[in-house]
């Protein structure tokens, strides 16, 4: 029921906006503006919690495999299988962009602020930055990798430590990470009017013309996402691990749900965990280890809508991509797609990078954040299926789930 109840403040929010964007009822544009603080205090509280919780549960399922190579062994498996699912949903999310652009109408620019750009940073860069000389200022500045990183090396050497102790520290950090699953619960409980509180302002302020002159983006980001699922998630799951596309869908369709109203797959993790052993019988451990790191770091729907994105700017643009730079353009966004946090519309923030290295005004970003929310929706229900695949095909590689 709350899933539903979260859909209802959604749908509710859209249709305030859009009235109040489409009549200019001031009773309308009060309520939808109004509402505003009510999606700011939600987001907080989601931002609050996650890094708590992911650090507690990763903590709790590595320390519990006990022996380091059994570590290494699911975790040199799951990375692998982010990294080789990422390239094809930035070069399906590119194709279909360069497709659908043909059917696009032209679009008059706002004007836009000039922006930073991060520096881009390289592979070798990348690989340093995952050991944080300060795990506490990392944790304090939302750096989620890194704060990753260190928490398996200290659950992996609590794994060593002997049983009565090892115990000791698994037991108190379980513990902590029930309470905060609690505290997700109920921040989930004022979901409605939260979700209503981010979708009512922003389209009661850009209306329905602007999500109709860029339609062609947020339909090609759809199609896309589409047959990422259908050539990609969909088949791995069902002939690698026996799990016909109905069931799947069926078995998350609660944890989709949440992570869809909410933009954010951290959100949806005590759902995921539930229907993850429940319903697709995945063992706890694998569940409770791999659907918070890949709630940390695998989205192939938010990679697969930056390559999109990417190739729709630089269009809007008239920035040519030549076929010698689309490697270029395919490895930044790679790279970027690693950095996104799992909060609302952080795809869009992270993508000047990307942008920069092929040529396209980051000013640009504007645009496509204003519209950003229903593709949000759309990728991180991907995201979802995506990182629960994951968990599923792993389980069933292993002899993890032993603790069923």
């Amino acid at each position: 029921m709350l899933h539903l109840a979260i859909a209802a403040g959604l749908v509710l929010g859209l249709i305030v906006g859009l009235g109040a964007a489409a009549t200019g009822n001031e009773w309308l544009l009060l309520l939808a503006k109004s509402s505003a603080p009510f999606g700011t205090i939600f987001v907080n509280a989601i931002r609050m919690v996650v890094i708590p919780l992911i650090v507690t549960v990763i903590f709790t399922s590595i320390a519990r495999l006990g022996d380091p190579r059994k570590l290494g062994r699911i975790g040199g498996m799951t990375i692998a299988f982010y990294w080789i699912t990422l390239i094809p949903a930035i070069a399906i999310g590119m194709a279909t962009m360069k497709f659908g652009l043909r059917y696009a109408n032209e679009i008059e620019m706002p004007q836009t602020a000039a922006a930073e750009v991060p520096e881009l940073q390289s592979i070798v860069d990348f690989i340093v930055t995952l050991v944080p000389s300060n795990p506490f200022a990392a944790a304090s500045n939302g750096m989620i990798l890194p704060l990753i990183v260190f928490t398996a090396l200290v659950a992996a050497a609590t794994g060593t430590l002997a049983a009565e102790r090892r115990e000791r520290l698994v037991n108190l950090a379980d513990d902590v990470s029930e309470a905060l699953i609690k505290l997700v619960w109920w921040i989930l409980y004022t979901a409605p009017v939260g979700v209503f509180g981010l979708a009512a302002p922003v389209t009661a302020e850009l209306g329905w013309d602007l999500v109709q002159s860029l339609g062609v983006f947020i339909i090609c980001v759809f199609v896309a996402l589409v047959i990422f699922l259908a050539l990609v998630t969909l088949p791995l799951v069902y002939f690698l691990a026996g799990i016909g596309p109905a069931r799947y869908l069926s078995g998350i369709f609660g944890g989709v749900s949440v992570a869809v109203s909410t933009t954010s797959t951290a959100a949806a993790i005590p759902v995921t965990l539930e229907e993850t052993t429940k319903n697709l019988k995945v063992s706890t451990t694998i569940a409770d280890l791999l659907v918070p790191l890949g709630a940390s770091m695998h989205r192939p729907g938010s990679a697969l809508f930056q390559g999109a994105a990417v190739v729709f700017l630089a269009s809007l643009y008239d920035v040519p991509i030549p076929v010698a730079a689309i490697g270029a353009a395919m490895l930044a966004t790679f790279l970027v797609s690693l950095t996104v946090a799992p909060v609302p519309s952080s795809s869009v923030v992270t993508m000047a990078p990307a942008l920069d290295a092929v040529g396209v005004p980051v000013g640009g970003l504007a645009i496509v954040l204003g519209i950003d929310r229903i593709p949000d929706m759309m990728r991180t229900g991907v995201n979802l299926l995506a990182q629960v695949s994951a968990a599923v095909l792993v389980d069933r590689w292993t002899d993890a789930g032993q603790g069923r």
